[in-house]
């Protein structure tokens, strides 16, 4: 199968807490995304989860059985995010690597401040195309679920996914699971620039080898991401930005870190190169220590000189909403010197208001970033000791 040349799109699953998200991603994909030993204890989903998935079409059946002898169409990354209010921060950064969406809604538990919440966020990211799967319909009885059903026709009503499919589902039980990979085939793939400076958002970065292999059979430092424009190739020297972080002076020091890369994979199979579309994970050159326990997660890559330079000051044109999602509490205007964290890309940053008008701000960062101009950054303000979301901006250079 030339995997390389299978359309590809990147899918997240967004809603409440405990709605049913990895649950519906084990179905589609066959992995369970919760792989992390604190989310396997507390049940819920912390960081940004990956599985991969290749649909294909047994006759007017839609699968992602590795057995089926049906005809491939769609390779698909799904990434699972938290739908805790507290763990916004990190579904944001899921928003930033996402074609599309489905929402799930729990048909016996209905609209959630965090499915508010992450419509929200959709929107604000511009994702036009989401599927709602209507959660836990083997709990509700017939009239619940149409009662339910028109809840999330009202919820939807003037939002980016006001015509947005209502599928039914068990994701528990299995029920319609072929329904959501139908919808997830039909979605336009728009097609991205593979010729442009390749840019590389970093979402994960880990160590595979296992103690005591062998020196000979060591491997390089991995990344996972998404490559969102351009073509990178083994063989290729890249840059990471901003990079490895140095205390000098009570200071931190951002230096940019390069390396080769060995080896290409999307998903279980080696490529060759990689073009924007799906998730990938490159091996390269990288010394284990560099790269384990998502040490370079937010961080950005291009070949060598595709990257402008690190800067600690932003400036944002704005919007903020009313109200936090899903409560009355009125978002009040951004002020002098208060503190913001920043979701921007897959990275999160803290920034310190130096200067502000009715819709534009600058910033002071904590931590640097690589400003990619229009890039749309997701402001954040604590409140009542959570950070919640309060508005969007987009990085006016």
């Amino acid at each position: 199968m030339d995997i390389a040349n299978l359309e590809t799109i990147n899918i997240g699953i967004v809603g409440h807490i405990d709605h049913g998200k990895t649950t519906l991603l084990q179905h589609l994909s066959g992995k369970w995304a919760d792989t992390h030993s604190e989310e396997q204890k507390r049940g819920i989903t912390i960081k940004l989860g990956y599985a991969d998935a290749i649909i294909k079409k047994e006759g007017d059946k839609y699968t992602t059985d590795p057995e089926s002898k049906g005809e491939p169409v769609r390779y698909i990354t799904f990434i699972d995010t938290p739908g805790h209010e507290m763990l916004m921060a990190t579904m944001l950064s899921g928003a930033a690597i996402i074609d599309a969406a489905i929402l799930l809604v729990s048909a016996s538990e209905g609209i959630k401040p965090q499915t508010r919440e992450h419509l929200i966020a959709l929107e604000a990211k511009n994702i036009k195309n989401i599927i709602i799967a209507q959660n836990k319909i083997d709990l509700v009885t017939k009239e619940q679920a149409t009662s339910n059903y028109k809840q999330i026709k009202e919820f939807v009503k003037g939002t980016i996914a006001e015509n947005a499919p209502i599928i039914p589902i068990s994701a528990k039980q299995g029920v319609n699971i072929d329904k959501i990979l139908e919808e997830l085939c039909k979605i336009k793939i728009e097609k991205k620039d593979e010729n442009a400076k390749p840019l590389l958002l970093i979402a994960r970065s880990f160590d595979i080898n296992k103690p005591g292999t062998e020196l000979k059979n060591l491997h390089g430092g991995i990344l996972g991401g998404i490559l969102k424009k351009g073509t990178l190739k083994v063989g290729d020297e890249i840059e990471i930005k901003p990079g490895l972080s140095q205390k000098k002076h009570n200071e931190f020091i951002y230096t940019p870190i390069k390396s080769k890369i060995i080896s290409i994979y999307k998903g279980h199979y080696k490529v060759d190169k990689a073009t924007p579309g799906g998730s990938i994970a490159i091996e390269t050159e990288l010394d284990t220590s560099l790269t384990k326990a998502d040490s370079l997660a937010g961080t950005v890559a291009s070949t060598i000189g595709g990257l402008s330079d690190t800067t600690n000051f932003i400036k944002l044109q704005y919007d903020l909403f009313k109200n936090i999602a899903g409560e009355d509490k009125v978002i009040n205007p951004i002020i002098l010197n208060e503190t913001l964290m920043l979701s921007v890309n897959t990275s999160i940053t803290v920034g310190i208001v130096s200067k502000v008008s009715k819709n534009e701000v600058e910033l002071k960062l904590k931590i640097p970033i690589v400003p990619i101009k229009e890039d749309s950054i997701g402001i954040s303000r604590n409140v009542g000791g959570h950070w919640r979301l309060i508005g969007f901006g987009k990085i006016n250079l």
